[in-house]
Parts: C-alpha cells; sequence; structure tokens
C-alpha cells in the first residue's frame, strides 16, 4: 500500500482541482458540458468488457505513467463522477497491472477518496442543498440496494444494455435540450 501514497496524493489534488472546476462554472457551462460528459460516461461503460484489466505482471503503483493517469481520473471524478470507476480500472490495469481484486480495491479506496475529498470542497462552497441531500441521501442507499437485488436476477448483458440505452438517451436529450 506504500507504493499506492502516490495515488492517493494525486487523487486528491486532482479531486480539488476537479471539483474547484466544477464550482467556477456557471449553470450555462455546466449544461454545454454535460451531454459530452454523459456521452463520455455512457462510451466507456459500453465499452467496459474491453477495457477490463488483464492480470500481468505487476508493475509499481507509483510509476510516472500511473500517477499521471490517476490525476486526470480524478479530475474527472471531482467534477462529475459518472463512469470514474470503470475508467479508473482501465487506466489501473494499463498502468500498474497486477490481479484484477487488487486493481478493484486499489480503485474503490482511490474513488473514496475522491468522492470525500469533492464533497468537502463542495460543502465548503456552500453549494450543498441540504434539504435536498436529506432526502436523496436515504433514497440513493435504497436505490442501490434495490439496484444490487435486481442486478443479481437480471442477467448482465440485459443490464449492460440496459444502462447503455439509459446513458445514450439522456446524452441525446441533453444535446438536443442543452
Amino acid at each position: 500500500w506504500r507504493s499506492a501514497l502516490a495515488l492517493a496524493i494525486v487523487s486528491v489534488i486532482g479531486s480539488i482541482l476537479g471539483a474547484l472546476i466544477l464550482l467556477a462554472l456557471d449553470n450555462d457551462a455546466f449544461r454545454q458540458v454535460v451531454p459530452w460528459l454523459l456521452g463520455a460516461a455512457t462510451a466507456v461503460f459500453a465499452a467496459g468488457p474491453w477495457l477490463k484489466p488483464k492480470a500481468s505482471s505487476e508493475r509499481p503503483a507509483n510509476s510516472p505513467l500511473s500517477v499521471i493517469g490517476q490525476f486526470l481520473t480524478s479530475i474527472y471524478g471531482g467534477f462529475f463522477g459518472a463512469g470514474m470507476g470503470i475508467m479508473m480500472l482501465a487506466v489501473l490495469g494499463m498502468t500498474t497491472g497486477g490481479s484484477y481484486h487488487h486493481l478493484n480495491a486499489l480503485k474503490n479506496m482511490l474513488a473514496a477518496l475522491i468522492a470525500g475529498v469533492a464533497i468537502v470542497v463542495f460543502v465548503g462552497g456552500g453549494v450543498i442543498a441540504w434539504p435536498e441531500t436529506i432526502i436523496m441521501m436515504p433514497a440513493g442507499a435504497l436505490g442501490g440496494y434495490c439496484g444490487v437485488w435486481l442486478a443479481r436476477r437480471v442477467p448482465q448483458a440485459v443490464l449492460r444494455w440496459c444502462v447503455v440505452a439509459v446513458g445514450a438517451g439522456l446524452t441525446v436529450y441533453y444535446f438536443v435540450t442543452g
């Protein structure tokens, strides 16, 4: 885990930068960016089966290429976040190698760090709508629980197709109404 320290440090810095960029944008600029981000996240999700890291000889997690890749991924995560986990697995798989379980554990730790740091920036920026947050937090947890229940009962190919279809539909909608 000591070799992952560099990735954790750049994740914090990148998340702060991404969150600050989001805070600096006005609503119109954000509306212009959303369809592109949704499209990118949908494309990454659709390509997920081909982006899965392959077990290979493990390289240090603090190599320059992995640090740069993680920094860019964490900027995206602090700014938008959708599809970040898949992006991170792909980047880590290409730059550090190792087993899927090791990469997934590293991804989970870094994703939690990125989300936590971005939340602190947003709270500090005074942009959290607390009444809505109080409703959305338990609703999101319930939705996550129900999503897991459903995912265990529906074939993975069907779920993937549904997620890609919804993502593509939202992307088109936001391009048209943007």
